[in-house]
């Protein structure tokens, strides 16, 4: 009987014994507690105040008065056979005064006799049925106290696979590599005839949104084995020794349905390197992590177990993890190149009314460093776009504005601005995108828009036609200039400056700063790293800085730094004044239509050196 049986069972108890205690009471409450004794019913009879006289089987004698009330007559004892009449007449009631009562003999019902004895048996139960219910709850919170050590790994069986290779995209060299661990699964004598050992585990790496959790649960469906799915804070709880418990208990389960595969998603929950807390080595993730590094290590070369952990923080994990034996293979999953884009938008618009004329390889020109993640939501975007326009299928135009939503954010077409902030922001964006139109190596400008997106009064996206591995020292300054050409546009035409270049200045100062002191590409400064920065892999933050160089090194950055800025924003404001004519023309056309596209804008400001691609630097 589960817990919910069990309760209904309890509650009915509970109601049927109120029920007969009610039935009792009103049973009780309806007779008279005064009872009379055959003399004094003698009495009453010759003074004609009995109208009716009930006689039940029971011998409870009932006696009804002639105004209507009901009391109880107590038979004597020492003549318990002799009936009724016999008695009354021997107490002195004539036969003519008995012939005004009406005797009945009635015999009890059925329910009558079991409600009475429920009564006295049912309180007994229900005492009963609470303590056996107070003793089932506690047992239950044992059990589940227990549980607290149990695995909340979910399994899902390999024999209906969802996921295979074919719904993985702009992978394939990762793939390639787990493609063996899927051949060993299936055919595990194959290797080991010849020596061959299982691979413990595999690691992947990579940014957040590119597929690890995706390519795992492929190699489960392509091997067809159970796969275990945990994500690593499941593993730590308040309770000391919890992890280490759970970790134990899911590869004891792992090993009863071998072969089969174990995915530890952001293993770094807890496989950060020990030492570092401050509870030292009784703390609860270091024992999980003890417990983690034993239980692999403990691997038979029959068990055909397989562990994958996925995280984008490597350079956390502790150096036992990542040695040979454990976490044997690392696939890094890095961002996909234009190709693997294209591969990844096919798969995730199958299904979806795609209008013939999409262009998916200009599409996927169009998103350099978009992940799977990315791009998912990009069709989705898209998708939504085309059902509140009321269309039938999904187009080209809303796959190009979903590009700026997931980029830029929303456009927010209702705020109000006066005209003259119109025409600044007009101004400062048409200065950004003729600088860069007016520099070889900086970036085409794909769309210059006054419509806010985001925190941004105004938007100029440029996008370069190829993916770009590597960035030369031309390329990053024509950056810098690029970025100062709204500063430079509001100068020139407003004799004024505002606030709204304050994060192109900060992306400025950021790049001119790497430049010199961890690219190298200050002549002053020479070919050296200055300061030992941590930073998170994948993720692109800088936790800190430790300087490795004095206070006149630190002089002599600062002003390099500010050199660098300098001749940028000089060379913007020369590049202004010299295209000033195509500098109105783009301000103008912005402040009639508020958006420009590239042709539109090639149209008023042609390139001064013909089709430009952004000469893109490969390795």
């Amino acid at each position: 009987m589960n817990s919910r049986n069990q309760s209904f069972f309890v509650y009915f108890l509970l109601i049927v014994a109120i029920a007969a205690m009610l039935y009792m009471g009103f049973r009780d409450s309806a007779s008279v507690t005064q009872n009379l004794t055959l003399s004094d019913l003698a009495r009453q009879v010759q003074a004609g105040q009995v109208a009716r006289i009930i006689i039940a089987n029971d011998n409870t004698i009932r006696v009804v008065g002639a105004e209507g009330s009901e009391k109880e007559a107590v038979q004597s004892r020492k003549e318990p056979d002799t009936p009724l009449v016999e008695q009354l007449r021997n107490l002195g009631v004539t036969p003519q005064q008995l012939a005004k009562v009406n005797i009945e003999v009635s015999a009890p019902s059925m329910w009558t006799g079991v409600l009475s004895g429920a009564f006295y048996i049912l309180p007994v139960l229900l005492m009963g049925g609470v303590l056996w219910f107070i003793f089932r709850q506690a047992q239950g919170s044992n059990n589940a106290a227990m549980s607290f050590g149990k695995s909340r790994a979910r399994m899902f069986s390999g024999e209906h696979p969802t996921v295979t290779f074919a719904d993985v995209a702009g992978a394939d060299e990762s793939k390639q590599e787990l493609a063996e661990v899927v051949e060993f699964l299936k055919e595990p004598q194959k290797f080991i005839q010849l020596g061959a050992r299982i691979p413990k585990g595999v690691l992947l790496v990579g940014p957040p949104g590119t597929g690890k959790t995706l390519l795992a649960k492929a190699v489960s469906g392509e091997a067809g084995v159970p796969f275990f799915s945990i994500s690593g804070s499941e593993f730590v709880e308040m309770f000391v020794g919890v992890g280490a418990s759970r970790v134990r208990d899911l590869f004891d389960q792992a090993k009863r349905h071998s072969p089969c595969i174990i995915f530890v998603d952001e293993i770094d929950a807890v496989g950060r390197q020990r030492g570092a807390g401050l509870g030292g080595s009784h703390d609860e993730r270091e024992q999980t992590l003890n417990q983690m590094l034993v239980e692999m290590d403990g691997f038979d070369t029959d068990t055909n177990v397989i562990i994958i952990a996925a995280t984008n923080r490597p350079d956390i994990l502790d150096p036992a993890l990542l040695r040979p034996g454990r976490f044997d293979r690392r696939v890094t999953l890095d961002r996909p190149d234009v190709k693997g884009r294209e591969a990844i938008l096919k798969v995730h618009v199958k299904g979806k009314p795609l209008d013939p004329q999409v262009d998916l390889a200009a599409i996927a020109r169009g998103t350099p460093g978009f992940v799977g993640a990315d791009l998912e939501n990009l069709v989705n975007e898209g998708a939504i776009l085309a059902a509140r326009r009321n269309k039938k299928s999904i187009g080209q135009s809303e796959l190009e504005e979903a590009i700026e939503r997931v980029v830029m954010g929303p456009e927010r077409k209702s705020r109000l601005i006066s005209d003259e902030e119109k025409r600044i922001i007009a101004y400062h964006e048409a200065g950004h995108a003729v600088v860069a139109n007016a520099i070889a190596e900086a970036d085409p400008v794909q769309k210059v828009s006054i419509v806010g997106r985001g925190q941004a009064g105004g938007v100029t996206w440029f996008r370069p036609d190829e993916d770009r591995i590597l960035m030369s020292r031309k390329k990053i300054l024509a950056t810098l200039a690029m970025a100062l050409g709204g500063r430079a546009a509001e100068e020139l035409v407003f004799d004024d400056i505002t606030s709204g270049a304050s994060n192109d200045i900060e992306q400025v100062t950021r790049m001119a700063r790497a430049m010199v002191t961890r690219l190298g590409m200050s002549a002053e400064m020479g070919t050296l790293t200055y300061g030992q920065k941590e930073e998170m892999i994948f993720l692109g933050r800088e936790i800190s800085e430790q300087r490795d160089y004095s206070e006149a090194v630190a002089e002599q950055i600062d002003r390099e730094v500010r050199k660098i800025v300098e001749d940028s924003y000089k060379l913007a404001k020369s590049l202004v004044k010299k295209y000033r004519k195509q500098l109105d023309l783009v301000a103008q056309k912005l402040l009639e239509v508020e958006s420009i596209n590239r042709e539109e804008f090639e149209k008023l400001f042609p390139s001064p050196f013909g089709k430009k691609s952004g000469t893109p630097q490969m390795a």
